[in-house]
């Protein structure tokens, strides 16, 4: 059985916003490869931190939500930590309630949106 994961990673702010997406592909390939499914992600984009990690004070911020066996993890991990672009990761395995919550999260967010219409 696979259980879900919600991973968010902090990459430092000196990529250029087409460095920072090819970070993000790498690690949404590497979780396809490995047999994940990815549910949701969202970009948080430039963010300041809590405190200075390599003295750097912002940081890029992407959260990768999807569904996994567990060894996936901590390979993903390794992956994270060999990175030098990835300045801070973790991930955390979400229980019923948790996914519960980030499902009406999103459904509420989708609600609200603008929707497009189409004139003809």
């Amino acid at each position: 059985m696979l259980n879900q994961y919600e991973t968010v990673f902090i990459m430092t702010p000196v990529l250029s916003d087409d460095q920072m997406k090819e970070a993000v592909s790498k690690f949404q390939n590497f979780l396809k490869d490995k047999g994940a499914e990815i549910v949701h992600e969202e970009n948080w984009g430039l963010r300041k931190l809590a405190y200075p990690i390599q003295k750097k004070s912002t940081g890029f911020y992407h959260l990768i939500e999807f569904k996994a066996a567990g060894t996936v993890v901590s390979e993903l991990e390794v992956s994270f930590k060999r990175d030098e672009r990835i300045m801070r990761c973790l991930t955390i395995r979400l229980d019923k309630h948790s996914i519960a919550y980030n499902q009406k999260k999103r459904d509420i967010k989708a609600a609200q949106s603008p929707k497009k219409e189409i004139n003809l």
